[in-house]
This record gives structure tokens, sequence and C-alpha cells, in this order.
């Protein structure tokens, strides 16, 4: 009595698992990307609200060159923003669109002149742009 195998032929294709596995993959992947790209984000909406706390700065430091104010002496938001001032618009967080919280006087050398809408007094935070100062201001 001679034995013989019988030949089964598969069919090619993936198995159930196998698509499960590839899916998951794919997920994962893709979660990583969103979470990089929330992140850049984050950093890119921090770096343009500084931007606008430093211009905002350079324009109550030439107004107060131009005017010959002393420190101390009273700043309104009518001397630096409009049409024809140093800045047309008043500028907005890009995070959350929050206002600028500024000084009431022309501050002192070396002390920024305003503060993300978000954050307290000296970059004190109280809200949710914890990081919206900037780190040195010695050359401002």
């Amino acid at each position: 009595m001679k034995l013989t195998k019988t030949a089964t032929k598969l069919k090619p294709g993936m198995t159930l698992i196998e698509i499960t596995v590839v899916i998951l993959v794919l997920l994962t992947l893709i979660s990583v990307l969103f979470i990089g790209a929330n992140i850049y984000k984050k950093g890119a909406d921090r770096a343009a609200c500084i931007l606008n706390i430093r211009n905002i700065h350079q324009a109550v430091r030439a107004d107060q060159n131009l005017t010959n104010k002393a420190v101390g002496d009273l700043l309104t938001a009518t001397d630096i923003f409009g049409a024809g001032k140093y800045l047309e618009t008043t500028p907005d967080c890009p995070a959350d669109g929050g206002v600028y919280a500024m000084s009431a006087n022309y501050p002192a050398i070396g002390t920024v002149v305003c503060t993300c809408g978000t954050n307290g007094a000296a970059g004190t935070a109280v809200g949710s742009n914890q990081d919206h100062f900037p780190a040195d201001v010695g050359g401002w």
C-alpha cells in the first residue's frame, strides 16, 4: 500500500489577522503624524505670539523716543495702533485670538510692555498659553 499526499492549492491573499495588523500599523503611523503636526502648530503659534509682542514693544519704544516720553508716562493704545500709526491693526494671539495686555505706562528699559492675553504679569501663566512669553528681552 502506497501512501499518497494530496496537494491542496492555496489561494493567494491575506488572512484576517494580517489585514488587522496592517490597519493597526497604519493607524499608529497616522496618529504619530497628527501628534507631530499639533506640536508643530503650537510651536508656530508661540513663535508668532512672541513676534507680535516684540513688534508691539518696538512700536511703543519708537513712540517713546519720538515723542520724548519718560518712563512712567501714560501710554494709550491709540498712540500705537491705528491707520498711519506704528501698527495698523491691534494684533491678536494666533493660538486662541487672545488680546495682548498692555502696560498703562511706558515701561522701564528691559521690561516688556505687553504680555499675551492669557498670561499674567511678567509672563506668569494664568491661562492656556503658558509659554507665550519671550525667554530673553535683553536686546529689546
